[in-house]
Parts: C-alpha cells; structure tokens; sequence
C-alpha cells in the first residue's frame, strides 16, 4: 500500500504495528526478495508490485507458478482476510480489493502477446551461455558476429545466423587471414547447437516485430503503473532460456535506457523470480556483466528485486548491491544450509532486541526479517515484521479472462503479427545465386546481311538493359568485395578453359591445308601411274618421261578445280 508517499509493505508487530515502508526514491538501489518454499515470498511480491503501481510505477515480473495473474482480478474476502485487516489497521489506510492492470507475455505466444528479440539483440555472449557452447565455439560465434557487424548483415532470427555461420564455413580460408583460424568442425558443432534452439522455441522467440523496451514504461488511464507479467509457467522447464532472456532483458535496459539520476521515484520496477537460475553455470564474463548492469542501471531509473530460495543463490559482488531487503524463513538441515543462514544473519545490521540467526529459522508463513535504505541510504537494522496482505486476487486466473485482457491489450496488434525482413539470409541467398550465374547479359551477335534492311526497333530486353540504372555509389562491404572476387574468379576459371577465338581461326587453315595437300598427293600418284603404262612402249626412258608428264597434269587439273575450297 502507499502510506504517505511511502510504500508501506509490512508492519513489526512485536513493536507496538510500526509501519515499514520503503522510500520510494531508494526504491531503484534494488532489493532481495528471499525464503523457503511456502514461507510467503509471492504474496509479498505482489504486496511490493501493487504498491508500485499504485506509485504510477510500471512494473515487470515473471509467473513461474500462474498465481501471479489473478492480479487481474479483486480480491476476495474470507474471515482470514477479515482478521489480517484489522491486526493490521487496514481499514484506517483505505485498504480495498482492487484489481491491477495487467498486460500478459509469452516467449511462446500461447499464454500472453508473442515476446521476440533479434539474434543480433541478443548478442554472442547470451547466445552461446543459451546454446551452451564452450569457450572455443563461443569465440568463433563472437567472430562470426564480428564478421556480421563488418559487413552489414543483419542476423534478426535463426534461420539468418545458420546462413552466416555456413557462409563462413564455406570461406574459413579466405576469412582467417582476418580473424585468425576458423574451425569448420566447430561451426558445425555451433549450428547443430542453433537446431536445438530452434525445437526448444528459439525459432518463434527470435524475429520482428522485436520488443521495444519503452512500450513497457505506460501506465492505465488512471495513472496507475501497467504490470506486465511473463508467463513462465511452460518457460521454466527450459531453465536456460529463461534465465537467458531475463539476463537480455537487464542489458537491454541498460543499453538503452538514458541517464536521469536520482528520481523521487523510480521509471520501473523488475522483479526476476528463481533468481538462482541466472548465476547457474554462468560464466566470470557474464556474471561480471550482471554486476556491471546492476550497479549501474539504478542511474536509469530503474530497480531490480531478485527472488530466490536463499540469498546464496546470488554472488556476493551482486547481493552486496541490494539495498532493500526481505528475507523469509530459512531452513538448515544441512552443515552448508546452517553456514548459508550464518551468512545471511550476518549481513543484517545487529539488532540487540532478537538474535538474527535464529529468528531466521523460526519465522512463520508471512513473516520476514528485514532492513531497508533509509533517508541517507543506510540500511536500517533488522526487523522482524509481518507483510500486509494483497489486495488483488491470490491464485490463478481461466483461459477465458486471460484471453480477454491479451486481446484487449493496446499491445497486442503491434506485436501479434511476425514478419521477416531483408536480413543476412535473404543477402547471402541471392549473392549465392548471383555467383552461380554469369553477372552481365550480353547482346546477341548480329550476323551481316548483304540485303539491305529496314531499321528495327531495340527489344524490350535491349532497352531494359540500355536503361538499367547506373550502379550505385555506396562503397561495397567486404562480404560484396569477397563475394565479387570469388564470383570473378570462377569466370576466369571457366574462361581458361574454354578454346580461344585466335586458336580456333588458326586451326582451321591448317586443316583445309593438310586436306588439300594429301588430296594432290593421291592424285599426282595416279597420273604417274597412268603416264608409266602410256610410256612404257618407248621403253624406259618414255616410261619415266610419261610417268612425270603424267603427274604433273594430274596436280594441276586437281588445282585448277579445287583452287576455291
């Protein structure tokens, strides 16, 4: 509730009901919200967020178990409620059952508005944690992304970065005198891993029309903060996507979003539930990342609660950056759980009226022990509370009411329907076929014509060609330069290969002269023979005589008739 301009959360009964409020201008140093299974760590979320939006707060949070939607819905009264209002005063307040507005999301679309982000928006480094590659492919990815950026190429789903990663593949050669040495094994490796993505959801996850951040900071007519929730009831199971896009989501933000400084109130309010799952396996990289984004992005406006089973489930370079925090009973049944709860106590200021580590396993459903930033930003020592009860419904909502808050969402039609731009694929696709075909169309050769004919107007063909535009100005991108070099280079092969004009003209001489001379050749054999039997009844000499003279016009008379051929 808000009290004051104070967001009232819960109240210490042992200390005669004080109020315990967060001052909304401390509200984006961020918060943990943490507790066993069943210790109350949902109600008081929705406790926070209600307030939040009562604040004109937009607010974001993700459903994992479905009960956080009945915050569409009121309230309902039960003699439970009855007696929890009036422990707490609540009448006095002006506490209501109300519903909040609410605007529902899907990585699936099933459930809420169809969420999608792009390839290149997601970037390497959350692609390869999301695929989970190693160190080796994640670095290859990285440049193959880099070869992305240097060429223009816009990689908006899968299917455009299975055609980068092939392309590279296909010219890791020409490509490593660039940037070093690219395993085609490694690739192959990274694009089965993109397949995989593809039947865990990546394929309806990854496209346009891609979020826009901004149309998250609206509130409903009344000035209250809209709640969008993302529904991660089916999410969940792949724990990776989830925790990965919640991650895009923190540096989205933090790319994003420009610097405003210390706000009266913040511009928006995460709230990222199972926590645990976005330090699981994440590599030094990445969760010095998510330290970076979370000490930073509080000068944006915008604060970030972690929700989780203990608070070892967040590092210590992070968890030390969480001012506000609300930590429900913890069990240890273990030595590591026991050491775990020993570490949380000792983060708490020392309050002498109740020993910290105890209480914190003794605290009831509904119960927490807390410290907040007060008005110079020093945590407050610890509480021992009671958290205020929701005043929207608790417990999940039917198809039918979340289908009509979906349709009736201002969203929906701006990001219900895909589509697919002119990205890497289609470029690389149509260079593909470009190098397969020859790049200029030449004219047909005009044979001479001793007639004399009537002018003939060019074909549309010709005039198409006669009036192509000029080429374009725009310098070409190293894949243009890379792609035209090799396109060039097959021609020169395919020409070398081909009998050349020159060769051609010169054999054919050399033929018709062979022909000629083996044709004289038989025919002065039979008029030697011929003038031999003419000449023999002169004797010898005549038969030597009548054997030449024979000869000698049997050459000529083959010349004389075959002189044109």
């Amino acid at each position: 509730m808000v009290e004051n301009n104070l967001i009232w959360f819960a109240s210490d009964m042992e200390n005669g009901g004080q109020h315990c409020c967060i001052i909304p201008k401390m509200a984006n140093r961020h918060g943990l919200i943490a507790g066993a299974t069943g210790t109350g760590k949902s109600v008081t979320l929705k406790v926070l967020a209600e307030s939040f939006s009562d604040m004109g707060v937009p607010v974001f949070l993700a459903d994992v178990k479905g009960d956080l939607a009945g915050m569409m819905k009121s309230g309902v009264d039960s003699a439970n409620m009855q007696e929890r209002i009036a422990r707490f005063g609540l009448s006095a307040a002006g506490f209501s059952y109300r519903p909040y507005p609410v605007t529902f999301w899907d990585l699936f679309g099933k459930n809420g508005i169809q969420l999608r982000t792009t390839i290149s928006e997601m970037g390497p480094l959350l692609l390869a944690r999301l695929m989970g590659l190693n160190d080796l492919q994640s670095d290859i990815l990285t440049i193959a992304f880099k070869i992305a950026d240097d060429n223009n190429l816009l990689l908006v789903d899968t299917k455009d970065l299975k055609a980068l990663l092939n392309f590279v593949s296909e010219n890791a050669k020409d490509f490593s005198k660039d940037y070093g040495n690219l395993s085609p094994t490694s690739i192959a490796t990274i694009i089965r891993a993109v397949v995989a993505l593809e039947l865990a959801g990546g394929e309806t996850f990854f496209g346009e029309t891609a979020l826009n951040i901004s149309d998250w900071f609206t509130t409903d007519p009344n000035g209250r903060g809209m709640i969008h929730i993302l529904d991660s009831q089916s999410l969940i199971s792949n724990t990776k996507l989830y925790s990965t896009f919640l991650l895009w989501l923190l540096s989205e933000m933090f790319e994003t979003l420009p610097e405003v400084g210390d706000l009266e109130k913040p511009k928006m309010v995460f709230f990222f539930d199972e926590a645990h799952l976005l330090f699981k396996d994440a590599p030094k990289a990445l969760v010095e990342k998510i330290e970076q984004v979370v000490k930073l992005i509080r000068s944006k406006g915008i604060g970030i609660y972690f929700v989780t089973q203990t608070p070892r489930d967040v590092p210590d370079s992070v968890l030390s950056q969480l001012g506000n925090k609300i930590v429900h009973g913890l069990r240890a049944y273990t030595p590591t759980d026991q050491k775990s709860v020993k570490a949380a106590a000792d983060s708490f200021r020392v309050n002498p009226a109740f020993n910290t580590y105890d209480t914190l396993q003794s605290l009831g459903t509904g119960e927490a022990v807390i410290s907040v930033l007060d008005e110079k930003g020093i945590p407050t020592v610890a509480q021992k509370v009671n958290i205020l009860p929701p005043q929207s419904f608790m417990g999940s909502i039917d198809a039918e009411s979340r289908e009509s808050a979906i349709k009736s969402s201002a969203l929906n039609e701006k990001y219900s329907v895909a589509f697919d731009p002119d990205s890497a694929y289609e470029f690389l696709s149509r260079r593909g076929m470009e190098a397969e075909s020859p790049e200029e169309t030449q004219a047909p050769e005009v044979q001479p014509n001793v007639a004399a004919q009537p002018s003939v107007s060019p074909s549309p063909a010709v005039e198409e060609v006669n009036e192509a535009p000029a080429p374009s100005s725009r310098p070409m991108t190293k894949t243009e330069e890379f792609l035209m070099r090799k396109n060039a280079e097959k021609n020169a092969a395919s020409a070398s290969n081909a009998p050349k004009p020159a060769q051609q003209s010169a054999r054919q001489p050399a033929k018709q002269s062979s022909s000629k001379s083996a044709g004289r050749s038989a025919v002065s054999s039979i008029g030697k023979e011929l003038g031999k039997s003419v000449g023999s009844s002169l004797g010898s000499v005549g038969k030597k005589v009548g054997g030449n003279l024979g000869s000698s016009l049997a050459r000529g008379l083959f010349s004389t008739l075959f002189s044109g051929k």
